[in-house]
């Protein structure tokens, strides 16, 4: 199957995000692929406003639109978005929280993942306006088996594992990776790392670098580093972005994932 991950610059502005969408959807369908991944975030982005006031559930315009594009083009698509989840105080505030959802529709498919391991390092609290989720999700993209994660999930192997033990041939990641020293070097290795961890192919789709070439390695924030990857089960990258926006492609190969699992079982320990 030949699977697409799409590198964006998204806004506060959620038509704006949403029509960004449909046209990069479109234009990877029209190259041939049939699971697509777009960043985390997509319905709007980090340190462009609350995002409470715009999160939607499933049945919303911004999911219910998507799926009707998935199942009219026959794909399957992941991007990020944002949904109501609870509130709570924080500092005599009260805050209402979103989770952090990785929508996924396809033809007959509407469900998403939320976030499990929020993103509470480097002086920053994601916890306090986003809830974390509790479940992993996998789902099937014809005859593959896609597991999902977002990400900071990336530093957490232990579900990289799972979910491939529960038949996940490939994970797909919705990201907004922040830039800065050594922030690109961290992304590449742990997508890598992750390959190898669980003998599955990575599809990780991240919004591109505000700015592009020009602002590369300063420190942006959660708004994205690029350098968008996909990377087959033995940790080779197939195909990887740079900083601005691009799409990437790659085809997966099922059997691939099966010939490195007979020939390297580290999913049984």
């Amino acid at each position: 199957m030949k699977v697409a991950a799409v590198q964006i610059t998204t806004s506060e502005d959620m038509d704006a995000n949403y029509q960004l969408a449909v046209d990069k959807i479109r234009e990877a369908a029209d190259n041939g692929a049939k699971l697509i991944v777009l960043p985390e975030a997509t319905m709007q982005a980090f340190a462009t406003g609350r995002l409470d006031t715009n999160a939607q559930e499933l049945d919303d315009d911004f999911a219910s639109g998507l799926l009707d594009l998935a199942q009219e083009l026959d794909v399957y698509v992941v991007a990020g978005m944002f949904r109501p989840a609870d509130t709570v105080a924080r500092d005599d505030k009260t805050i209402n929280r979103v989770y952090n959802t990785a929508l996924v529709v396809g033809p007959d498919l509407l469900g998403g993942y939320d976030k499990i391991h929020t993103y509470d390092a480097f002086d920053y609290s994601e916890s306090d306006t986003v809830k974390a989720g509790e479940n992993i999700v996998t789902f099937e993209a014809g005859d593959l088996v896609v597991g999902v994660a977002v990400c900071y999930d990336i530093r957490f192997p232990d579900q990289f594992k799972e979910l491939a033990r529960n038949g996940a041939q490939v994970i797909v990641v919705p990201t907004s990776w922040a830039d800065g020293p050594g922030k690109r070097e961290q992304w590449r290795l742990l997508t890598t790392a992750r390959a190898l961890d669980s003998t599955s192919y990575i599809v990780a789709a991240g919004q591109a670098r505000p700015g592009g070439n020009e602002k590369a390695g300063e420190p942006s924030g959660p708004t994205g580093v690029g350098h968008s990857v996909i990377v087959n089960p033995q940790g080779e990258r197939l195909a990887e972005a740079g900083y601005e926006d691009d799409i990437i492609y790659a085809e997966i190969d099922p059997e691939e994932v099966e010939k490195t699992r007979k020939s390297l079982p580290v999913l049984k320990y």
